[in-house]
């Protein structure tokens, strides 16, 4: 039997053949611990690491001192987060963030809040987009972190990073981005757009999952962070554990080609999008959720009335493989939280698609999904009602 067509890419990406080449000498012959510096195996692993924190710094427009390796995105929000709520505690204990963050976000908001912290969560206009007017309101004196993620992992949105880390920048309060669904995609500087710390990870650009990075800025201001994990000390005491080379090493070249194949990508994915975008529209009652143009090449996402959003995947699955929001979420039998903060009701928020079009995607396969995709609403409306007329060219 063939495989589905993959269409969510906003969840994970297949490892590129060329990410995995580049892995595969240091789970092998180059297997050294990189904090091994007296001998030749720890050396060639400390180089390597020492190259892939360079590429991963260039591609954000930062210095290699200032990448911290983590597991992934989820510890490094939790790292910036929490890092920077405990170190600056004595100044203030207000942080802001938006209502369609992520959820490795909001927790350890929430989780804060336990603690005495206040957080204001930022509404978000019907297209996604906080109001930077808004934004500026709600900093007070003792506001310490403005949390903002760069492109939302359910709707694509792009928000507006230069202009809030401006508003962050005069007010003297630090500006954190989830920059997990941006990195390779969007282009990222971090002294352009005044980001003080900037949470990435690999597997959304084709490289291996478990790995990621924190951006600490170390001059201007000068970060501190409170270490979340202890131990050996490793990445100077800001997460202590062995670094994991391979993974490492996979990071840095996932960076290297996005960043290399960025400009071409983006526009062959917007292309796909919008083949995609012009079957799927001539549906009745279907509505593009997000800004129509702010948004990541590759993203569409939708909510079709009258259909069933569980009964819409079931049948849908064997041809594509996609969802209706975050992967982090798919056991909640709640609503999407970023369609409901974007004013959708819970029955148009369950039936919503998140499309994710890929590096490996091609035109074909998108006009298998979309022809699909019309029948199989079609399908279900018309079994949930046969008297109704509804239109399916």
């Amino acid at each position: 039997m063939s495989r589905p067509i993959y269409l969510d890419c906003h969840a994970t990406t297949p490892m590129d053949p060329r990410v995995l080449e580049a892995m595969l000498p240091y789970f092998t012959e180059r297997f050294g611990n990189p904090s091994s510096i007296t001998h030749a195996y720890g050396w060639e692993a400390e180089a390597a690491v020492k190259t892939a924190r360079q590429t991963i710094a260039d591609a954000i427009n930062a210095t290699p001192e200032e990448i911290v390796f983590t597991s992934g995105a989820t510890e490094a929000n939790n790292l910036a987060i929490k890092g920077v709520a405990e170190a600056y505690f004595s100044q203030g204990k207000h942080i802001i963030t938006v209502q369609t963050e992520h959820r490795a976000v909001l927790d350890p908001c929430k989780y804060l809040q336990t603690l005495g912290f206040e957080i204001t969560y930022l509404p978000v206009s019907h297209e996604g987009l906080i109001d930077l007017a808004q934004l500026e309101q709600a900093i007070r004196p003792d506001t310490i972190l403005v949390s903002v993620m760069a492109a939302n992992n359910e709707i694509g949105v792009l928000q507006p990073l230069t202009e809030i880390g401006a508003i962050c920048r005069k007010h003297k309060v630090l500006f954190h981005t989830d920059a997990a669904q941006a990195i390779a995609k969007i282009p990222l500087d971090v002294k352009t757009m005044n980001i003080d710390l900037m949470s990435l990870t690999a597997h959304k650009v084709y490289g291996p999952k478990g790995i990621g990075a924190l951006y600490v800025r170390r001059r201007n201001p000068r970060v501190r962070l409170a270490a979340q994990i202890h131990g050996g000390g490793q990445e100077k005491g800001f997460r202590s554990g062995t670094l994991y080379t391979p993974q490492i090493v996979g990071f840095a070249k996932a960076v290297e080609l996005g960043l290399g194949e960025m400009e071409s990508e983006s526009v062959r994915q917007l292309k796909l999008r919008e083949q995609l975008w012009n079957i799927l529209s001539k549906i009745e009652d279907i509505r593009l959720n997000g800004h129509r143009t702010k948004r990541l090449p590759g993203n569409l996402n939708v909510s079709v009335e009258r259909v069933d959003g569980s009964a819409l995947l079931l049948g849908l699955q064997p041809i594509v493989a996609l969802s209706s929001g975050s992967a982090c979420s798919t056991t909640s039998t709640a609503p999407s939280h970023v369609l409901t903060a974007l004013g959708h009701s819970r029955e148009l928020a369950y039936g919503s698609l998140r499309l994710g079009i890929g590096r490996f995607n091609t035109a074909a396969e998108i006009e298998k999904v979309g022809k699909e995709a019309i029948a199989t609403i079609c399908a279900l409306r018309q079994a949930n009602s046969q008297n109704n007329q509804i239109t399916c060219s």
